[in-house]
Formats: structure tokens, sequence, C-alpha cells
């Protein structure tokens, strides 16, 4: 365990993204002395008793932050620096510690983080906005250098992402445009890393209809209140949409298409994602309605493993699935790989790699296990903690080896919390089969309105400069029963933004 003590409630979630990244295996706790007030205490993703092995204390004083460490219960310390800042300039301060901390934790452990100090989930935001500005790439490659301390590799990426990523923004109308999300929590099983607002169909069998009528009221609300806003990209998420049957996608579907002008969309994505719940009669009601990007997700190909972490369908079932909608027509097709799953050396790894290089997909979404706060993975930590659990930048080569054998370039980027390796995900694909959707997600340039359970509107305003949410209760009972607050919530908001 990793304690660090702070003489002030600041940058707490900052310092323990940081540190956690360090000492991925172990719990960090952030203390507080008397007399200081916590804003936000930091997470605790394992309640495990450990032994201590480092003590921090972070100290705010007069315009300078001072870093002092010891080991375990030992009163003498082993390090101690400190950094000048302007506390009027929140942001540079911020960063100014973070490299006090990755310094002093750097010369401790031996070890470089990849990305640096950068904790946020969104690494390219940072190149995208420079290069948006007009910054030359030289320039934007000592910033990232010289603030957060990234490797030359990772640099080299964000750049690759962003300058792909200027491309497919210049064709979306930021102001009068917006994205359309729509949210189905039913999944055939919940995934063991799962921390979706996801349910096992099974249960909740007796409210699809209701479930399904409610999205009909959030897309009548729409048609009614944002006629004039042109429709870029559509994507269905959950959960997993084709747990529905075809009769029920084909009714939602048309509904989407009676209540909304889909005259100017670039983009309609369905997650098909796990092969049991594929069908072809389901492929036909996609490809009937104009969707143009489905995902077949194996995640692994690996039996075992699949069991494990609760996806019940084969290997054999993933290549049936994908054969499938290529018979169907489908052109775009996406596979998503998880690296860094209970029990998979480098070996599973790479065998999974190759074998879903064999269907040549046109996307290949690569994610590093992010071990989630919800999911059943950490709240039954005890049960897999001895599980290797491992990604590396060999795990991460291969991958890319394996992307660039299949034509394909990365086109986007995003990190998550407590992720293997404290590497990233990439997306990436085959020239002309990139995911706009995925893009628009990521770099909030452009309002995206989301309907269902546990489905969050990101309203972007100000160019860019200002996004701005409103959430739907994730629970899908609570959802039925307060649509119309939820309604009303959207309504509220376009009002305060004046995009009505």
């Amino acid at each position: 365990m990793v304690i660090v003590r702070l003489n002030e409630a600041n940058f707490e979630y900052d310092i323990y993204g940081l540190v956690k990244s360090f000492f991925p295996t172990q719990s960090v706790e952030i203390q507080y002395e008397e007399g200081a007030e916590p804003k936000d205490s930091a997470p605790k993703p394992h309640e495990i008793e450990e032994p201590i092995t480092l003590r921090m204390k972070v100290h705010y004083e007069n315009g300078r932050i001072g870093l002092s460490m010891s080991e375990g219960d030992a009163e003498e310390c082993i390090h101690t620096s400190e950094v000048e800042v302007d506390d009027s300039d929140r942001k540079d301060t911020k960063n100014r510690l973070k490299r006090l901390i990755y310094q002093a934790l750097t010369k401790y452990t031996g070890k470089e983080l990849p990305w640096g100090t950068l904790t946020g989930i969104r690494p390219t935001k940072i190149a995208l906005t420079k290069l948006l500005e007009g910054v030359e790439l030289e320039d934007i490659r000592s910033y990232m250098k010289e603030t957060y301390l990234t490797s030359d590799e990772k640099i080299d990426l964000s750049i690759q992402v962003v300058t792909k990523e200027k491309e497919m923004l210049s064709q979306v109308d930021y102001k009068d445009g917006y994205s359309l999300y729509i949210g189905i929590p039913f999944c055939p099983s919940t995934c063991l890393y799962c921390s979706f607002p996801s349910y096992a169909l099974a249960s909740y069998n007796g409210q699809v209809e209701k479930y399904l009528q409610c999205l009909e009221k959030e897309l009548k609300f729409l048609s009614e209140s944002i006629p004039h806003k042109k429709l870029t990209t559509i994507y269905f998420g959950g959960g997993t949409p084709t747990s529905l049957s075809a009769q029920q996608l084909d009714w939602l579907l048309g509904k989407v298409e009676e209540y909304l002008n889909l005259g100017d969309l670039l983009e309609y994505t369905v997650e098909a994602g796990r092969p049991d719940s594929i069908t072809r009669d389901k492929l036909e009601v996609l490809k009937a309605h104009g969707v143009n990007r489905i995902s077949i997700n194996p995640q692994t190909m690996k039996k075992e493993t699949l069991k494990l972490i609760g996806r019940h369908h084969t290997v054999e079932s993933i290549y049936d699935a994908y054969q499938m909608a290529r018979e169907v027509g489908f052109e775009t097709i996406n596979m998503d790989m998880i690296l860094g799953l209970p029990g998979e050396i480098l070996e599973d790894v790479e065998r999974s790699l190759q074998e879903v290089a064999k269907l040549k997909p046109d996307n290949l979404t690569v994610h590093s296990l992010a071990i989630k706060h919800s999911s059943r993975l950490n709240i039954e930590w005890d049960k897999y903690r001895n599980y290797v659990m491992e990604n590396s930048n060999s795990h991460m080569e291969t991958a890319y080896k394996v992307a660039a054998e299949l034509g394909m370039k990365p086109y986007y980027l995003y990190r998550q919390k407590n992720m293997a390796g404290n590497l990233e995900n990439v997306g990436f694909s085959v020239s002309g089969h990139e995911g706009l959707y995925n893009v628009l997600i990521m770099e909030e340039k452009q309002t995206i309105m989301a309907l269902g359970a546990g489905s969050a509107c990101k309203y972007v305003t100000d160019g860019g400069k200002t996004v701005t949410r409103s959430e739907n209760v994730k629970d899908v009972t609570n959802y039925i029963d307060r649509i119309d607050e939820m309604i009303e919530r959207k309504r509220n908001k376009l009002e305060e933004i004046a995009w009505l």
C-alpha cells in the first residue's frame, strides 16, 4: 500500500491517478492532515489489507509545493523535493505538481511511464486542440515532452492519430450538427470486466418493450425540439444492441427513421458485439435500415478465457458470426480485443491477434484491460488477484504489427483509469473505414445527444471550449419510471445553452 498525506485538499484525483500508475498492483490511500477538509476522497479500487511500502507527503504553502517520501513505517526520509508555483494558475500548478511526483517516483522505482504525467482519458485532445489552432507539429511535440514528460513513442502516436482526426473532422458541422447515441443496456450475460450499465436480458425480458417505448418518447422529443439540426452520426451501443430480437430491432430502427431526418447522416453504427447475440435475420434488419458499420467483438480467441470472463460463446461462433455479416453485405466490421485479461500471457495475445487477422476486419480496436470500480473483477478481486493480468509494450507492439499487416493505421485513441501497463486503447482502421463517432466522442467537438438508461448527453458550445452534460439514470426500471423527468432534463439543458 502507498499512503499519500496532504496538508490541503487539492488535486487528489490527479495525485491518486499518477501514483497508482507507478504502483498498479497496490492500493493507494489519500489521507489528510488535521484541518484539511477533503473536497473529493480519491477512490480505493481494492479494500484489502496490505503492508505499507511507501509514504508520501505533499505540502502546499506560500507558492511552493514540497514532497517527501519514506519507506514503510520508517521515519527516515528517503526523498525531498519542492517546486515553486503560481497559485493563481491552477492548470500550471497541477502540471508542476505532477512533474514533481513523477520525477521522484521514477527515481524511486526506476520506472518511466510511456505517457509521462498524463493520467486523463483523452491524451490526444491536447495535441488536436493545438493542431486545430495552427500550432506546428514540432512545437506540439516539444509541448508534450516538456509539460507532460511524454515518451517520444507516444508523442509520435498522438501526432499520427490527431493528423488523421483533423482530416476526418473537416467534414463535420460543429455548430448546427449533432450526433446521436442510443443505449441498449441488455446483454446475453455480464462480462467480468464490464462496468457499463448492462443487464442480463433474461432478467429483464418483461421490461424490454417498455424500455423501447421510452426510447420512442425520447426520439419524439428530439424530433420536436431540434428539427433544424443536422444529424451526423448514429451509434447504437450498450450493453449489446443485438440482444434485442430481429422484430424489436426492426421496430426501433424504423422509429429512428420516422422521427429523425437522416439526409445528412455520414455514419450509422450498431454494436453487434457478442457473437452469441447475432443471427442472420438481425443482420438483415440492420442492413435493410441503412446501418453501415457493426462490431463483432471476440475480446480474446482463447476458449478458457472466454469462459472465465463470462462470455458464453465459443471461438467458432466468432468465425460464424463474422462470415454471416460478410454474406449479408456489411463492408465495415470492427473487432475488439482486450490485452491483459486474467490468465493470459503474451503468447495467448499473439495467437488471438493472428486468428483475428485471418478474418481481415476493417477496424481493430485494441483495449488495455482496465479494472473498473463497479466491475465484477474489482468487486470479487480476491477471486482473481492471483491471475496474471499483464499488458506491456511487447503486447502493444504485437497489436501494432498485426494492424500494420492488415493495412491499418491508428485513427483514435483513449485511456482509462487503472489500465494494465498504463498504456492505451487504440482504434486501427483500413483507409476509408474509420469510425467518425469514435473520434467525436473522444475529442468533444460536436454535441452528442444520448438516449436510454445510463446514457449521457454531451453539449459542446463555445466552439468546443465548453462541454456540459445531462445524464439519464442507469437503472432500467428507474429509467422507465422517470422517462418524463429524463426528457425534461434534456429540454432544460437545451434551453440553457440556447440550442433549441
